[in-house]
């Protein structure tokens, strides 16, 4: 190669290396199917069988098998300078390592995801311990075991952490619909209150709980629905917020006399349903169809203490109340929302019940394990694993759960206390009076 050609190499090389560079720094998304994905999948399939085999997920098994032997020629046909081999072909039965078999590695626009056929006696449990393992051999931040079918699971690799940075995923334009964050697969966070009604949400201090709220209220202003709110802080979280909501109880008192306007709202919806031969609000006339009404209740806890056995009769009312309006207000457009900074079976039975008809959960970094066992201890060991070890210095990123029972890592986008006010004041128009809604004087005033 003459030195003209060695450098017109170097330079073709040197202009692809600054092309391919360009093309992953100013348009990563189409690098990434282009040219990223394509090599992981030549690394992914021809390493599989050493993972799987180093993660012990392979099998020893018994085949029949085509040898060649080499067989030494001796007498007259063999030669004096060198011994002749002649091959013959036999059929053995030998051990082979076998490995689980590999379905389409499909991508995704944080990673891929890979359906893998199990082998006999293998559950999604084997896979998931060794999720870890997956992840350092193929050079990724995470893997996630989902279970697609029996026999069958999905493994979704990702190979950034989508919860570092979280853009703003734009506002929900379907009615109960809040669309918070994003999940750790990349794709929208959202909470569909028609689809999981009731919702959890626990964390400790500056964990992204009270961020979350306002991220729900903001969203939830612009809808042609109504929010009541239970402060029992004596009102300082919620009183900024009082343009959109139609009725605030800052007292246990005043929580027990809004509970109890509020369960005999559902009664009344039931009966105009039953009237309307309506299995739900939903399929009643617009005409006649009841505002939806989301009720927020912050520090849970203050609801269900006791400082003696005088407020005993409060705190069951409180309590029969909550369970009540979680069994019966899904059909009758009766949403709760209940937040807490501790939530613990301590608390008393009233909890543990209205813990079971909350199906939907958020879990933010908490300070002790009875909350988030409480939260997520009775659907799936490892979300309860994966929220004690979130890290305080990573604010808004929580364990979600729904009722399907499969749960992710979520961020919440960071919604301001002045955003959240704005946005109540924006929309004060659309506050529907507890007058208008119950038929009756309403149990707290607002403003």
């Amino acid at each position: 190669m003459s030195e003209a050609t060695a450098y017109l190499v170097l330079g073709v090389l040197a202009a692809a290396a600054a092309g391919l560079w360009a093309w992953r720094r100013y348009h990563p998304v189409s690098f990434w199917y282009g040219v990223g994905f394509p090599v992981r999948v030549v690394r992914v399939y021809l390493t599989w069988r050493s993972v799987a085999s180093g993660c012990k997920l392979t099998r020893r098994k018994r085949a029949w098998r085509i040898t060649l032997d080499a067989i030494p020629v001796v007498g007259p046909a063999a030669r004096s300078a060198a011994t002749v081999v002649e091959q013959k072909r036999r059929v053995r039965r030998v051990d082979v390592e076998q490995a689980p078999r590999l379905g389409l590695m499909l991508p995704t626009s944080y990673g891929w995801r890979l359906r893998v056929k199990l082998l006999d006696g293998q559950i999604p449990d084997d896979f998931a311990k060794v999720a870890e393992r997956f992840a350092h051999s193929w050079r990724v931040h995470g893997v996630r075991v989902l279970e697609h079918k029996p026999g069958r699971i999905t493994l979704f690799a990702t190979r950034r952490d989508p919860l570092r940075l979280v853009s703003v995923p734009g506002e929900a334009t379907e009615l109960l619909v809040v669309r918070p964050g994003v999940l750790e697969n990349g794709e929208v966070w959202l909470i569909d209150f028609r689809t999981v009604p009731h919702w959890m949400i626990v964390g400790a201090t500056q964990s992204g709980k009270s961020n979350l709220a306002n991220a729900i209220i903001k969203a939830l202003a612009a809808q042609p629905v109504a929010i009541i709110g239970f402060d029992l802080k004596g009102g300082v979280e919620f009183t900024p917020y009082a343009p959109r909501l139609s009725a605030l109880a800052t007292t246990r008192k005043e929580s027990v006399d809004l509970l109890a306007e509020l369960v005999a709202e559902v009664e009344a919806r039931m009966a105009t349903c039953r009237a309307h031969g309506a299995r739900d609000i939903w399929k009643l006339p617009e005409s006649v169809r009841p505002v939806p009404i989301v009720a927020l209740v912050d520090e849970v806890a203050e609801l269900f203490l006791m400082a003696d056995k005088s407020e005993k009769d409060e705190v069951a009312k409180t309590g029969t109340a909550l369970l009540r309006v979680a069994q019966l207000g899904r059909a009758f457009g009766v949403f709760l929302i209940i937040c807490g900074q501790r939530v613990g079976s301590d608390l008393g039975p009233g909890v543990t019940a209205l813990r079971a008809q909350l199906s939907g959960r958020v879990c933010h970094r908490v300070n002790d394990p009875e909350t988030a066992n409480m939260a997520l201890g009775d659907l799936d060991p490892a979300a309860l694993e994966v929220a004690r070890s979130i890290a305080p210095e990573t604010p808004g990123v929580a364990v979600v759960a729904g009722q399907d029972g499969s749960w992710h890592r979520a961020r919440a986008v960071h919604v301001s206390e002045e955003a959240a006010e704005q946005a109540a004041r924006d929309f004060a128009a659309l506050t529907p009076s507890w007058d208008d809604l119950t038929g009756g004087a309403p149990a707290i005033d607002a403003a």
